[in-house]
């Protein structure tokens, strides 16, 4: 069997991913981290590869959630949705159940226009083969869009949640055929398990993988298998995309900062981290985080943990 990574060298591996360096040069991690900043220095927003998708994303994406899932809040989601692609946002994360449809339909009042520019995602709750091709007609209407880039089972957190998915007429078989007829381009899974999500890439070749990740473990379940799941997604080239980096708020309200919390999640082999936003000007704030980041020292991960956990 081979070696789970430890922390250190999924910090390596998260450098690695952003400057193609290989984990075996011998350089050190202080080492990497100044190629890694040298490398995107005169990039707006540092990218990283979106696994095996050839997508390349920022490290900052928007996520459909907050105002942009709210009655009623249209004009202030457009503009946040629009300020955040002039910004330099490329992906965008939704679902078609984040109210109740009503963030797909703030997001494609702004894919009617400017659909080229995203990488959009978004997911389906619904695990059979007959609900899953229902609730994608409906998101492809609500989202004024002929095609979805990353289409994800959402929220496989049980052993039985991820056999239908699997079964024989599960949504798996669904997203087969939409991949086929070009309806999705890429097919993904989330959840708060990294031990079942652990057991989904094991057992199909996904393309990316939404997962809690955050210094305190909220909304995070099996914490004990995510070193496992990190070497499994690294090896098997899945983009894997960070969420709730601040527990919904939650670690705000314990002092960790939006700054310490996305370099926190950053500093593993993510892709990019989802961030739903309140108001347009946190936009710029989180832009500014990703542009100016360095990776957190293993020891000031510890450090984090611990106030974030208290």
């Amino acid at each position: 069997m081979k070696p789970i990574m430890t922390r250190r060298e999924m910090l390596k591996a998260s450098l690695a991913t952003a400057t193609g360096i290989t984990l075996g040069n011998g350089l050190g991690l202080g080492q990497l981290s100044q190629l890694y900043a040298a490398t995107n220095q005169a990039s707006p927003m540092p990218t990283r590869k979106l696994g095996k998708t050839g997508f390349e994303v920022p490290l900052f994406s928007l996520g459909g959630q907050s105002t942009i899932e709210q009655p009623g809040k249209q004009d202030e989601a457009v503009a946040i949705i629009h300020r955040a692609l002039d910004c330099g946002v490329k992906y965008i994360d939704t679902a078609s159940i984040y109210g109740r449809g009503i963030s797909e339909t703030y997001i494609g009042e702004v894919m009617k226009e400017r659909r080229d520019e995203v990488f959009l995602a978004t997911k389906s709750r619904d695990y059979t083969y007959d609900g899953t091709m229902r609730v994608i007609e409906e998101s492809l209407r609500r989202l004024q869009t002929d095609w979805i880039d990353l289409y994800q089972h959402h929220n496989v957190s049980s052993d039985d949640g991820l056999r239908q998915v699997l079964s024989r007429n599960g949504a798996l078989k669904a997203f087969n055929e939409l991949h086929e007829q070009g309806v999705i381009r890429h097919k993904g899974i989330t959840g708060h398990s990294s031990r079942v999500l652990l057991n989904a890439i094991r057992a199909f070749d996904y393309d990316g993988v939404l997962i809690t990740l955050n210094p305190a473990n909220m909304s995070m379940r099996d914490g004990e298998h995510m070193a496992e799941f990190m070497a499994a997604a690294v090896e098997k080239e899945i983009g894997i995309i960070g969420m709730k980096v601040v527990g919904r708020g939650n670690l705000l309200r314990r002092g960790v900062t939006m700054e310490q919390a996305m370099r926190y999640t950053l500093s593993y082999p993510v892709s990019t981290v989802i961030i739903g936003i309140t108001d347009i000007t946190q936009i710029e704030e989180d832009v500014q985080i990703a542009k100016a980041f360095e990776p957190l020292s293993e020891g000031q991960m510890t450090q984090l943990e611990q106030v974030a956990r208290a």
